[in-house]
């Protein structure tokens, strides 16, 4: 049985398998949860709308899992809305200048759906970081490197409204802090000294999650989408709160008879600045806008692959920031048997 059914009409046997694959791949990763800030001293996100349920699709009941890669290198140091030339900088200098943060992601997915308007998603990411920079008043590079679980996430879905041609529904819900934050660097004039708390594998808080979605469908093989989702950290911990984030995406996909279904999307994120004695306030909260193209696939019956590249379009930072030049993300989706 297909993991997915989509209601709308005019559409063939061979167009509904490709309807079906968005939802069953990319509802594992409801990413508008997952990004943190953008910042020289703390890690961006993937910001891609990851949560088809809200996009048109319904689900069957029943449990689906998945497996998704993120990559992204931090290297383009960026004040305001300018690239920053580190060869026209002097050191020591009085500011630190960050040289780059590339990360590796691994996101595993479990998402129940209850019904037509019910379902529940966990998200449990691991993250592989490496990061250098020169701390003021340094002439030499210092480096980090840490890998383990980050903040799990747990978030609800209600559909309002289960139109065939339009929708409404309500995401919330918390991430929690279970990813550690006591890293040190490793190596370097600052070897032995805590890391910057935006770097770390957790922020180490609680933070809420709401959210809302809307769908329609102008044409037969169209669909339009448009999400919104906050993130607040409920308190500081440690003298750390990271930044309160909102999540804008909108996105078109072409709903064709192949088994492979094009989508693009524009990603738009503001993050507040960080607050408490041990976060970055000067050099952290900012707006970034990406383009993302992307493609899912069917494989089997109940196995759908997708891959999607963001590039940025806009970007204005507080401060001296990092900011990738693109993200890529991957990954497989699939119906557990007996669901």
């Amino acid at each position: 049985m297909k993991s997915f059914s989509h209601p709308s009409v005019g559409l063939t046997p061979h167009q509904i398998p490709a309807l079906r694959l968005g939802a069953a791949i990319i509802a594992v990763a409801l990413l508008p949860a997952a990004p943190t800030a953008a910042l020289a001293c703390s890690v961006c996100g993937c910001s891609l709308s990851s949560d088809w349920g809200q996009q048109g699709y319904s689900e069957l009941p029943g449990i689906q899992a998945g497996l998704r890669y993120e990559y992204f290198a931090q290297a383009d140091l960026r004040s305001g809305r300018h690239s920053v030339n580190r060869a026209t900088l002097e050191f020591p200098n009085d500011d630190e200048i960050q040289q780059s943060t590339t990360n590796r992601n691994v996101w595993f997915g479990l998402e129940e759906v209850l019904n037509p308007s019910w379902a529940i998603s966990l998200q449990v990411p691991w993250h592989d970081r490496d990061h250098t920079t020169i701390v003021g008043g340094d002439t030499e590079v210092s480096a980090s490197h840490a890998s383990g679980l980050g903040d799990v996430r747990i978030l609800g879905r209600y559909q309002l409204l289960h139109g065939m041609n339009d929708n409404f529904g309500l995401q919330f819900g918390l991430k929690l802090p279970t990813g550690r934050f006591g890293q040190n660097f490793a190596s370097g004039p600052q070897a032995g000294a805590p890391l910057d708390r935006g770097l770390q594998l957790g922020t180490g808080t609680t933070d809420l999650l709401l959210g809302t979605a809307w769908f329609a469908r102008p044409l037969v093989k169209l669909g339009v989408f448009a999400q919104a989702l906050l993130d607040q950290p409920l308190a500081q911990r440690a003298g750390f709160s990271p930044s309160s984030s909102l999540t804008l995406n909108s996105g078109v996909r072409w709903l064709n008879s192949s088994v492979f279904t094009p989508q693009l999307q524009l990603n738009v994120r503001w993050d507040g600045r960080e607050r408490g004695v041990n976060g970055d306030i000067d050099n952290s909260g900012g707006t970034v806008a990406y383009l993302s193209p992307g493609v899912t696939a069917d494989l089997t019956t109940n196995v759908n692959a997708f891959a999607f590249v963001q590039a940025p379009v806009f970007q204005r930072v507080n401060g001296l920031q990092l900011e990738p030049r693109w993200l890529l993300s991957v990954g497989f989706r699939f119906r557990l048997p007996g669901t």
